[in-house]
């Protein structure tokens, strides 16, 4: 996992750069971990941020949880590549594959049964990887309220990014098993979700109109890779019609696009 300062200044704007600085050299890292390629951490800021980083051997793919909707990448980004460019964290995925080797099959099935009991999102992507049920669109749409719901417990609207990354994974988990109608219903219930709570977000517009640009594209191939006949494919068509013709104007526009989309490559 390479990388160096000029590449990091090629991914964000110079005052960024040198915020993302400050942040490193003021230790507002407070936690850096890596698997693999994949790098996570946590960065101190006006609150705590999620920082990912999965570097692969042309591109670096990065996410945080900030509100951050400028050019670029945002300083929490920048201070994490600075310290991966400085001292590269351990890879942990070495460590844990040696102890698998020595796991037996038992033990390895009580400790999974364990974390998954606790973690519902892991729950989630194993039964999406391995199960033969899925969610409903009111299931996954009560858990984005949810999140929304407690983006604004102290304050009337949304002010950061609420990270989406959950439904995203477990959308692609079903499309590895062809599985592309289960996995049209966890987009569709983000399209839905960011629509209908358009009214609540006050901040990282971008944020928001991205995932629920990159909901509405995925739903759109998942439908068609679904190919389902005829009365079924009207009812994905009347999803975007709902929403296009619902009270929140702000992404009628999308909506239609998607519809024309869908009607166009059927």
């Amino acid at each position: 996992m390479n990388i160096d300062e000029k590449a990091i200044r090629n991914l964000c704007t110079d005052p960024v750069f040198e915020r993302g600085q400050k942040y490193r050299n003021e230790g507002r890292i407070q936690r850096i971990e890596r698997f693999d390629d994949v790098v996570t951490s946590v960065v101190q800021g006006s609150s705590q941020y999620d920082v990912t980083v999965e570097r692969g051997e042309k591109t670096t793919d990065a996410r945080c949880t900030c509100p951050y909707d400028g050019a670029g990448e945002c300083k929490h980004v920048v201070a994490v590549l600075l310290d991966i460019a400085a001292d590269t964290p351990r890879d942990e995925s070495e460590r844990v594959e040696s102890v698998l080797q020595n796991v037996s099959a038992d033990d390895l099935r009580t400790f999974l049964r364990d974390v998954l009991a606790e973690h519902l999102d892991l729950r989630d992507r194993f039964l999406a990887r391995f199960g033969d049920t899925d969610k409903s669109v009111e299931e996954y749409r009560a858990e984005i309220e949810q999140l929304f719901d407690r983006h604004t417990q102290d304050y009337p609207v949304v002010t950061d990014a609420i990270d989406f990354s959950h439904f995203f994974e477990l959308a692609e988990q079903y499309r590895e098993r062809e599985r592309y109608l289960e996995a049209a219903t966890a987009y569709r219930a983000l399209f839905e979700g960011i629509d209908d709570n358009e009214v609540r977000i006050d901040a990282a517009y971008d944020h928001y109109a991205n995932a629920l640009q990159s909901a509405l594209d995925e739903y759109v191939e998942c439908v068609l890779a679904g190919d389902p006949d005829r009365g079924e494919f009207e009812k994905y068509i009347g999803v975007l019609e709902d929403q296009a013709t619902s009270e929140h104007p702000a992404n009628t526009e999308q909506f239609y696009r998607a519809i024309d989309d869908l009607e166009e490559r059927r």
